[in-house]
């Protein structure tokens, strides 16, 4: 059998005609919301129908998302869905499938280089640093703006408006970079 994520096996999942899905894994029943996790846990699994050994993993992934859809939890535009639909029968359709799985891959690849720019710049990159120094001059605003004079305080304060929008600056010039 072939080898599914972190070396796990794939899961059989055999259909019986009274439509029940029987994971011969941990031998036991289970159901498409069970499916659909394991399927966001990146948990391979092929379903066959039970009499004929037929795989029948398509439509049992199609039916996840067609129960998904009609619990309001609506991804797929309605204009998406037509143009789908149309291609059926055409002479694009058997590139179709594989411009999509490329499409998702791409965008999953870039969300994910997205989410950790993001948690790098905000755990020990110049976003926390920022932070920091924000909450600084808030303290020392918030405590220590009596013994200020008025003058000298609006002068550091412009002073570090300078400094922050020339930080601002080199992270946006950062976030363009990713985003390439």
């Amino acid at each position: 059998m072939a080898a599914g994520s972190g070396g796990d096996a794939v899961v059989i999942i055999k259909k019986y005609a009274n439509r029940r899905l029987y994971d011969t894994e941990s031998s036991s029943y289970i159901t498409l919301e069970r499916l659909a996790e394991m399927v966001r846990q990146k948990r391979e699994f092929k379903v066959v129908d039970a009499k004929t050994g037929e795989d029948i993993t398509h439509s049992v992934l199609t039916q996840i998302i067609m129960d998904e859809e009609s619990r309001g939890k609506t991804m797929l535009p309605v204009n998406f869905l037509r143009q789908l639909i149309g291609m059926y029968g055409g002479q694009m359709q058997s590139l179709v499938p594989e411009y999509l799985e490329a499409s998702l891959e791409a965008f999953q690849r870039n969300q994910n280089q997205f989410r950790d720019a993001l948690a790098g710049a905000f755990t020990g990159g110049p976003f926390a640093e920022m932070a920091r120094r924000n909450m600084e001059l808030f303290q020392s605003a918030a405590g220590g703006a009596a013994a200020k004079s008025a003058p000298a305080a609006e002068a550091q304060g412009d002073d570090e408006i300078a400094r922050l929008k020339t930080e601002l600056a080199a992270l946006q010039a950062k976030v363009d970079k990713l985003a390439k």
